[in-house]
């Protein structure tokens, strides 16, 4: 096999790869425009039903409330675990002794936990604290995320020790070293962070399907599976739901894309 053939059998299988990731997402923009019969026909046409799926929509469900309801908890989630992680990654590697060391490892260890093995004493003791219902609820269980802990702490390994004890010899006070000096290096791997923990927040189903009780608490993802709970589902009505559901995560990783994959080869180094 030539060069050139090499590279066109290349070029084209990423293409076809490429058509293949994309089509679910071309397809949900497609039948968020048709009707429901249309949907389950398979038909791969922009159709002309997609006021019509939008009223029906804002007419069965309080969507912008749900809305608001996802952006705030993510935006909420995504600050403090951005604060909380990235202090702790950084003192676990600064300031590190071998006490430290076992602590994080005992911290990696509980990603192997599944969140269901959890959930269960977990809503017994917000239910006691009375934290049911409360943004509060929503957040404790998610800002110290592992694996955001330990993306920072990789991270703190690149910063140099000259930086911290040149500072401190000017005067600055540890948590000023924090501030002015390692996050405005990091900002790679705060975009990365910001990512992961932004997505997460606002895909999470589980944990405020079990902490929310009130219909007005609800989430986006709470609602998408609300509209499939009926006896017969509305599939054009739906997929404009997931649409609008997906449009948030999707532009906060196109525009921090390039900094994420810095970010995440940064952490892996």
């Amino acid at each position: 096999m030539t060069k050139k053939s090499t590279i066109f059998f290349m070029y084209g299988f990423l293409n076809i790869a490429s058509l293949i990731s994309i089509f679910p997402l071309v397809w949900m923009v497609i039948a968020a425009t048709n009707r429901s019969v249309d949907v389950v026909a398979g038909k791969l046409t922009i159709g002309g039903n997609l006021f019509r799926n939008y009223l029906n929509l804002t007419s069965s469900q309080n969507v912008w409330k749900f809305f608001f309801n996802s952006a705030k908890y993510a935006v909420l989630t995504t600050v403090l675990s951005l604060f909380v992680c990235s202090l702790a990654g950084y003192a676990f590697e600064i300031y590190h002794d071998k006490w430290k060391d076992r602590l994080f490892t005992v911290i990696l260890m509980t990603m192997m936990l599944p969140f269901v093995a959890l959930m269960v004493p977990l809503f017994q003791m917000f239910s006691k604290a009375r934290l049911l219902n409360s943004t509060l609820g929503f957040l404790l269980p998610s800002l110290s995320a592992p694996l955001l802990i330990m993306m920072f702490r990789q991270a703190a390994k690149s910063f140099p020790g000259e930086i911290i004890e040149a500072a401190r010899i000017d005067g600055l006070s540890e948590i000023q070293i924090f501030f002015r000096m390692f996050v405005p290096m990091m900002k790679s791997t705060y975009a990365a962070a910001v990512t992961i923990s932004f997505m997460n927040a606002w895909n999470n189903y589980l944990w405020p399907k079990v902490i929310m009780t009130k219909g007005s608490s609800q989430t986006m993802p709470m609602m998408i599976s609300s509209l499939t709970a009926g006896y017969t589902t509305d599939y054009g009505m739906l997929m404009l739901a997931v649409l609008i559901t997906t449009l948030p995560t999707a532009v906060v990783f196109f525009v921090l894309q390039k900094n994420f994959a810095e970010g995440i080869t940064g952490a892996i180094k």
